[in-house]
């Protein structure tokens, strides 16, 4: 059985595990710390599991408590170094809040802090899939949120969106559930009274990309609908379904899944590899190869990126490094794994491989990206 509306998404043999989402503007509003919405969603959390269902959180909200306790203004995300110190003080309240809350429903939580660098390398990123599986195996509820104490600008996913996608895919999941303070993505800003909200989306393109404003309306998180198209991306190649809901009423699981369902449910493509999904998702690259339009033309079929069709090279990269792959026009066509260093591939852009052992004083490898480490975006 698969996804095909949202009503899906409670239907355990549909999607028998599914990562939630929770912002900070959810659990933290202009009182405090909204403990009777957290309760209730907590509960609703239960109901999944005694229904059968594997539910990992992702969950918001560190920073914003740590900034309460500390007293720091604009949310504790004035400068890095406020939002590190936030987040040190915060993950604590808030690791601890949801503990209590599933205990009292007899359920485990098990905290995991994870930074980009845990996703986006790949030996790091099996370690989080085998502690996922494992966690889930022995009945706990994973309660996951990216470790702000320690990420820096360079190398922090910045948002939960995208976070949530990537845990989804490393965790195997069915589905992705981002609970927003909106009821979905809509054409145009949802304050326009003409705005008309998109209840079922198939591939994100560029004029659903257009839909979106990136203004988050609390001022407390970081995301916006942007990243949140961006998380769909990463799902959608990873074969899971993603939906937006509005999270901001008690209970908003049942509000958003029951009947034909309140949101926008994004479906996924045809289910990639795990390997290339991995690929696919990574939102941090070392560098680019831009490539002419028979090259282009090629990888679409299938083939290899060879250098005779290769134009530039941008950024310092080395052999196995995750690197994109662009057209003339500048629109990424695929990510892909080098076979060749930065220096390597300027040397031999734009020639035929029979020229490459000349070039380089080595029989080389036949491709710059092989087609067995790339991933059409």
């Amino acid at each position: 059985m698969t996804i095909a509306c949202l009503a899906d998404l409670a239907n355990t043999a549909a999607c028998p595990r599914l990562v939630v989402k929770v912002g900070s503007s959810l659990l933290v509003g202009k009182q405090g710390l909204r403990r009777a919405w957290l309760d209730s969603l907590v509960s609703e959390i239960a109901a999944a599991r005694a229904q059968g269902q594997e539910v990992i959180v992702v969950s918001s909200g560190a920073i914003a408590l740590g900034a309460a306790t500390l007293g720091l203004a604009k949310g504790g995300r004035g400068s890095l170094a406020d939002a590190q110190a936030a987040a040190a003080v915060g993950q604590i309240a808030l690791s601890g809040l949801w503990a209590q809350l599933l205990g009292q429903h007899r359920l485990t939580a098990a905290q995991l802090l994870l930074t980009l660098e845990d996703l986006e390398d790949r030996r790091r990123y099996l370690n989080a899939t085998a502690t996922l599986s494992r966690l889930l195996d022995a009945g706990a509820v994973p309660v996951i949120n990216e470790n702000d104490s320690v990420a820096t600008q360079e190398i922090r996913f910045g948002d939960n969106d995208r976070l949530a996608a990537r845990v989804a895919q490393a965790a195997r999941a069915n589905a992705v559930l981002l609970l927003s303070d909106v009821d979905g993505l809509y054409d145009r800003n949802p304050k326009d009274p003409a705005a008309v909200l998109q209840r079922q989306v198939r591939g994100v393109s560029r004029e659903i990309h257009a839909m979106a404003t990136g203004d988050s309306a609390s001022g407390m998180g970081s995301g916006g609908m942007t990243s949140k198209l961006q998380a769909a991306e990463i799902a959608e190649r990873a074969g899971i379904a993603l939906a937006i809901i509005n999270g901001t009423n008690d209970a908003p699981l049942g509000r958003a899944l029951a009947g034909e369902g309140i949101g926008t449910l994004f479906l996924p493509k045809q289910k990639a590899r795990a390997r290339k999904a991995w690929l696919g998702g990574r939102l941090r690259l070392k560098g680019a190869l831009v490539i002419d339009a028979g090259a282009a033309k090629a990888l679409l079929t299938g083939s290899s990126l060879l250098a005779a069709g290769v134009t530039g090279v941008e950024g310092t990269f080395s052999r196995g490094d995750a690197i994109a792959i662009r057209g003339a026009d500048g629109t990424v066509l695929a990510n892909g794994l080098s076979e060749y260093d930065a220096g390597e591939c300027m040397r031999l852009a734009g020639r035929n491989s029979r020229e490459h052992e000349e070039v380089l004083g080595y029989t080389p490898r036949p491709a710059v990206v092989h087609r067995d480490q790339l991933v059409i975006l």
